[in-house]
Parts: C-alpha cells; sequence; structure tokens
C-alpha cells in the first residue's frame, strides 16, 4: 500500500514514519521546499508523481495565538493547501485524510463534543481549520476528517515537553486548570491513521465525513501536568510543584475553548479502533525522551 503523507517535520508525520515500519505499507512524504501548502499547485504535482493509494494530511499552520495576527497565512494552508490536496487526490480517484482540530468548538458545551455538535470556531485557526475540513469535504467525496486535540510526542514542540523543560529549571509551575481535554499520544494516533488507511482499500460510504480521534482520558493541563511530573519524578527526572490557575491569569492572543472533550464513539463503531490508555501511552512517552536523554 502506497500512501503520500504531506509534511514530515510535525509530530503526526513522524509517528506515520515510526509506524509505518512496522507494516507493508510504503510512505512518500511532500515537504518544502519542492511541496508547499502555501503553493497549491506542487502539492498536486508531488501527489501525481507517486501515485498514491491514499493520501494523508496532517500538514497545518498551528501557532494559534501567531495566527491572530497572520490570518492570511493560517487561511492558505490550512484552508487553500487542504482543498488543494484533497483535490489532487480526488484527480486521482484516491481517498483522502485529513487532519483537524478540538478547536473547531467554542467549548461551551459541559459533555464530550459529538461529531454532530455545532461547530462554533473562537479563532482564527480554528475558523481556518473549520475551513479546510469544509474544503476538503467539497473537493473530494471519499475524505475522511479526523479531529484531535491536544498531541505530545517525544519529539516536537508540544505540552509534554514544555513542562519537563520548565520544570528543570523551576520548582513551583503555574498551570491552567479551567481548561479540559483529552491529551492525544501521536505515535496512538499515527498508528491509528495507518489502520484506517488500510480500511479505506475496502471503501465503505460511512467512513465519509468527520470522525473524532482522541486519547481516553479527559482531564485539564493541570492534572495533565500533575501526571508528567508524577511520571518524570519515577523515572529521576523534574518534580515541581504544580500550582493550578485559571486562564484569566494567563492571557493569550488567541481564545481557547473551555472544554476540548471529544466523543471517539464514532471512531470504534465505524472502524472499529480504541487508542490506548492515556497512562501508558504517556509512559510510553517518557521513557523514549528519558531513555534519549541518558545517550
Amino acid at each position: 500500500m502506497r500512501l503520500f503523507v504531506l509534511g514530515t517535520e510535525g509530530q503526526v508525520a513522524r509517528s506515520l514514519r515510526e509506524a509505518s515500519t512496522r507494516s507493508r505499507i510504503t510512505l512518500g512524504f511532500g515537504f518544502r521546499p519542492d511541496v508547499d501548502l502555501l503553493h497549491p499547485e506542487s502539492i498536486a504535482n508531488a501527489i501525481r508523481c507517486f501515485r498514491p493509494d491514499v493520501v494523508i494530511n496532517p500538514a497545518a499552520y498551528t501557532a494559534v495565538d501567531k495566527a491572530e495576527a497572520e490570518p492570511q497565512v493560517a487561511f492558505a494552508i490550512n484552508r487553500d493547501g487542504a482543498r488543494a490536496a484533497a483535490a489532487a487526490a480526488h484527480e486521482l480517484n484516491v481517498p483522502i485524510i485529513h487532519l483537524s482540530t478540538d478547536y473547531v468548538f467554542d467549548g461551551k458545551k459541559d459533555s464530550p463534543y459529538s461529531e454532530a455538535d455545532a461547530v462554533n470556531p473562537q479563532g482564527v485557526y480554528g475558523r481556518s481549520k473549520l475551513e479546510g475540513e469544509e474544503a476538503v469535504a467539497t473537493a473530494n467525496p471519499r475524505h475522511v476528517i479526523l479531529r484531535t486535540s491536544w498531541v505530545y510526542a517525544p519529539f516536537g514542540q508540544n505540552f509534554v515537553r514544555t513542562m519537563l523543560r520548565i520544570g528543570a529549571e523551576r520548582d513551583h509551575v503555574r498551570v491552567v486548570n479551567d481548561q479540559m481535554g483529552c491529551p492525544t499520544y501521536a505515535l496512538d494516533l499515527a498508528t491509528a491513521i495507518l489502520e484506517i488507511a488500510q480500511k479505506m482499500q475496502e471503501w465503505r460510504q460511512d467512513f465519509v465525513g468527520v470522525t473524532h480521534i482522541a486519547g481516553t482520558e479527559a482531564m485539564t493541563w493541570y492534572e495533565f501536568a500533575c501526571h508528567i511530573f508524577e511520571w518524570s519524578k519515577q523515572r529521576g527526572g523534574p518534580s515541581p510543584i504544580v500550582e493550578p490557575i485559571l486562564t484569566s491569569a494567563y492571557p493569550t492572543a488567541a481564545v481557547r475553548p473551555a472544554n476540548s472533550r471529544l466523543s471517539t464513539d464514532r471512531l470504534k463503531n465505524v472502524f472499529g479502533i480504541d487508542l490506548p490508555p492515556t497512562n501508558t501511552s504517556l509512559a510510553h512517552c517518557l521513557d523514549r525522551l528519558f531513555a534519549e536523554r541518558g545517550n
């Protein structure tokens, strides 16, 4: 099976490369400067040359706060680039898996969001990703849009690595405790994406549309930080005192949804997939991080 992945250095793209080594899958990667989401023609050319069975697009403009000052760039990548990838796949009569985000919701619901819930993004990033979903759906009838949240990995920029870095520098760490979501391990996400791609070889119409894919346990950023430092302490790493704070005490340019919990019932019912327990995934991530530090 041949899969073409947009991007190469992001957490999900790197995880897809790792996960693919355990299966009979050939991955092709489109990366700058040859393939640039800001230049749609480069996307189509690369996909046509590789001739994949499925296109996967985890690439995005993800600088949530910076997007408020750079809306043109955010929409060019997250909407227009996504449309180009979906259209190029459709030209070859192949489906696309497109990654999206919990930021399409306003976070005001008091329970996990399902795929049927109304969207209402509160910032440029969320709006650009929502318009990207719509563009993909319009450009390619055979689309699977995967909304995920709070992605972390042993590499790249993410909350786990940031906490360990700050925890090594400070005795006290202040973390927001009124935003709730589902931390999602990039390697679990990649493994699930590859499984979905393989299932898509025998196409079913119920695959089409949005599916939520996220970690199994909901928690606040503060609770997530406490878990990280608990595991870190067991491995001889930093374990500062973690202080809960309100979002209002940590102002940012972009509004974050207070509730990012995603229901994954459709993921189980349609694709037959459950992600591993959060503690198992976080332990695996930290084991890798500490092993790399020890080398």
